[in-house]
């Protein structure tokens, strides 16, 4: 990412996850996870931040897919593009100071988030979904890794 300045980046591995039935009752939508990695950068203010969390199977996904949308759901959506072939959905995000929008991309067994947000950003939704876009196959390439 051209101009922006890495953060920070991290990659975890579950021992021992949590079955996703066991999962089905908590609040955390990564309770089932197997694997989690995260890398942030900065420019200008702004913040970009990219996780992606794998999961032992599509119904552990689909289930973390579905809480994270449904806790997402307090938040303004933000149109855009949908991406092809992944269920997906962003919305703005404004607290703390800070501006907000994030792309959740649910595939298979991973679910992955791009977030930008800024104190005084005015993103646009379809600049954040094509950006996300760019990170697909690698969701893919997780997804079939898990």
């Amino acid at each position: 990412m051209a101009g922006w300045t890495p953060q920070n980046a991290s990659a975890l591995i579950e021992d021992d996850p949590e079955p996703a039935a066991q999962c089905a009752s908590s609040r955390d939508w990564e309770c089932a996870k197997i694997a989690h990695g995260e890398a942030n950068f900065e420019a200008f203010g702004e913040e970009a931040d990219f996780d992606i969390t794998a999961f032992v199977d599509k119904t552990g996904a689909k289930e973390a897919c579905r809480k994270e949308a449904t806790w997402s759901a307090k938040y303004t959506k933000a149109p855009g593009a949908a991406v092809s072939d992944v269920e997906s959905h962003a919305y703005y995000r404004n607290v703390g100071g800070e501006n907000g929008l994030y792309v959740t991309m649910c595939l298979g067994t991973v679910v992955a988030e791009v977030t930008l947000a800024g104190p005084n950003s005015s993103l646009d939704p379809d600049t954040a979904h094509s950006l996300a876009q760019r990170f697909v196959p690698r969701i893919q390439k997780a997804a079939a890794a898990s």
